[in-house]
């Protein structure tokens, strides 16, 4: 062999050369150097120089593996079943996995660390085959007909980081329909952050997860456990007790022991009382029957001995409605265009039934587009004076603080802002000297909008709501007609169109809300150039429109929302006679309407008349 500083198989020498300025080589750091060669990097400790090769231990694995597959070298032979074997090192499953270390360790004295041949029970074959694979190589493939078994497998065998890929294919698989088996799972094996992750979803979307199959098996204890969290997302209590009821009488016999427990953590007093009545009518079974009766009559005559009296929505359950921005234009005061539009911002507690001023926008609007999402209120266009904006703002509720977000393309006022998917769709409207058609997506995790696409007609002055993966508009103006009748719904993901039942009353500047899988127009201005106090509903279900009971006010650009099973009506205007002139006055009543007694309810009217405002709930 040629001496070592005459050798260029691999460069060794410049490295050498590079590293003998201060003092001779060691045969020890010869070796360093020619085994750095090969792609490794050079550093120093204590002034001794040390190499490392980043690509070393995959090489390592990747030779392992290989003497694995032609059962070169192997000391232990794992059977699963009568038929299926896996050949492996005792040194290799060792070092990745606590449970082979505890088996093989001489010390522990356990039969298996001397035997060729170890047994497993309870483990698929496929599945160790894949969990060996994964020892010799850190992959695998996880998928939806083994995740469960995998992880399974991978907690017996203490393979934590197989446990920890399964989580992630969990949690990114979580749905209404298997929130709860996932659940379920995790608790069983002890899987902390997916447990907590599918707890957190399951909270958030109870409304839909209550009506899944998946919550008529499952034991008494997890359901009391989900309905007693303070962490139940619902628009109601009656979602809660409609839920109770559906798993006691799922199986009633054996269950209705449970009926006066898992009641307990309803909160019963917040539950109409005529929904109840409902629900009796509804009990076949005598005993749990006779148990809803002695709760109604627990709560009717205030006694409180079966369920609790004074409770208080739950605190994810709490909702505002947020009225935004709009105009005051009252008799008693003068006004110009300006001195009329509010940046102000009042929420209604639902719970205490008063009103609260919150931090104001920065800029006064009225008519903008005002939808919640993540969250946060999102307040965008609207027009202020004779201007029309493209601009505007996001406001979180939990710091009461205002942020400007990106303009749209175009700017607008009378138009439709709705969510849809994590996204605000944003369509139509009055755009100047024209009436828009288009329409434009904001993704806010970019800050962005972009068009997709446009109206079959330009309009404006509609409503525009998001159901069930499609999106809703209703009445308005277009180019031929100031009040519409039409009913139209849009797929963002095929963009096709479909006419759908027509309103009975062409309205337009009207208000709409969606309720318990209806959606509801309320007043507007009709045909007759005449205010309404008409309300009309849409049954998503039947595509059919019916009327409900009217207002008790007349109006116009009212602010509309839904929130613990009723539809709130705020402000609006209507007709007013000044010096022979007809003008149009803002109001200040606030009204609400039970769909279950088809009536309305006073509400405590606005801090100041308003209209042309926007309504969210939060």
């Amino acid at each position: 062999m040629p001496p070592l500083n005459n050798y260029n198989g691999n460069n060794c020498g410049d490295i050498i050369c590079s590293l003998s300025t201060q003092s001779p080589l060691s045969p020890t750091d010869v070796s360093q150097a020619v085994g750095g060669a090969a792609g490794g990097t050079a550093g120093s400790s204590g002034g001794k120089p040390r190499f490392s090769c980043p690509h070393y231990a995959q090489k390592m694995l990747l030779n392992l593996n290989a003497l694995r597959l032609d059962s070169r070298f192997c000391d232990v032979e794992i059977k699963v079943g009568d038929a299926t074997s896996v050949h492996a090192h005792r040194a290799v499953l060792s070092a990745s996995s606590a449970y082979f270390e505890a088996m093989f360790r001489p010390e522990l004295g356990l039969s298996e660390g001397k035997q060729k041949t170890v047994t497993l029970h309870s483990i698929r074959a496929d599945i160790l085959e894949l969990l060996v694979e994964f020892i010799y190589t850190g992959q695998i493939e996880i998928e939806q007909s083994n995740v469960q078994e995998l992880l399974a497998a991978a907690d017996m065998l203490q393979v934590p980081e197989v446990v920890d890929g399964c989580c992630e294919y969990l949690c990114r698989e979580l749905h209404s329909s298997n929130a709860l088996g996932i659940l379920r799972f995790a608790e069983a094996h002890n899987c902390r952050q997916l447990a907590e992750v599918a707890a957190n979803f399951v909270h958030s979307n109870f409304p839909k997860v209550a009506l899944e199959d998946e919550l008529l098996d499952i034991p008494h204890t997890l359901l009391v456990k989900v309905i007693a969290s303070e962490a139940l997302r619902v628009d109601s209590e009656y979602q809660v007790f409609n839920a109770a009821l559906r798993w006691i009488r799922h199986d009633v016999v054996p269950r209705r022991q449970y009926v006066f427990e898992i009641l307990s953590h309803v909160r019963i007093a917040l539950v109409p009382v005529g929904l109840i009545d409902q629900a009796i009518a509804e009990c076949r079974d005598v005993s749990l029957k006779i148990a809803l009766r002695s709760v109604r009559k627990d709560l009717t005559s205030r006694r409180g001995q079966l369920v609790p009296l004074r409770v208080c929505p739950r605190v994810c359950a709490k909702k505002s409605i947020y009225v935004i921005g709009g105009s005051r234009r009252e008799r008693s005061t003068g006004w110009t265009p300006t001195d009329w539009i509010f940046e102000s911002v009042i929420k209604y507690d639902i719970f205490r039934h008063e009103w609260i001023e919150s931090a104001p926008m920065e800029i006064g609007r009225i008519l903008p587009g005002v939808a919640a999402l993540g969250g946060k209120i999102y307040v965008i266009g609207g027009e202020r004076g004779s201007q029309i904006l493209a601009n505007g703002e996001v406001y979180d509720t939990q710091n009461n603080n205002w942020e400007p977000m990106a303009p749209m393309n175009v700017p607008r006022c009378e138009f439709g802002l709705c969510t849809l998917g994590g996204t605000l769709y944003a369509m139509g409207g009055w755009i100047g000297e024209d009436i828009g058609g288009s329409i434009e997506c904001y993704d806010p995790m970019k800050n962005a909008w972009r068009m997709v696409g446009d109206l079959p007609e330009p309009k404006f002055s509609m409503g525009v709501v998001s159901f069930e993966g499609l999106i809703y508009i209703v009445g308005g103006c277009n180019t031929h007609s100031r009040y519409l009748t039409d009913l139209i719904s849009y797929n963002p993901v095929t963009h096709e169109w479909t006419k759908l039942a027509r309103m009975q009353t062409a309205r337009c500047q009207m208000g709409v809300a969606i309720l318990d899988r209806h959606l509801y127009v309320v007043g507007g201005n009709s045909s007759q150039q005449e205010v309404l106090r008409t309300v009309e509903r849409y049954s998503f279900d039947e595509d059919k429109w019916s009327m409900v009971s009217p207002m008790t006010v007349r109006r116009s650009s009212p602010a509309v929302a839904a929130a613990d099973g009723l539809l709130y009506v705020a402000g609006g205007d209507q007709p007013c006679e000044i010096n022979f002139y007809r003008a149009q006055i803002t109001i200040a009543s606030f009204e609400c309407y039970n769909p279950i007694t088809d009536q309305w309810k006073v509400c405590p009217d606005l801090p100041t008349s308003r209209s042309e405002a926007g309504a969210v709930v939060v």
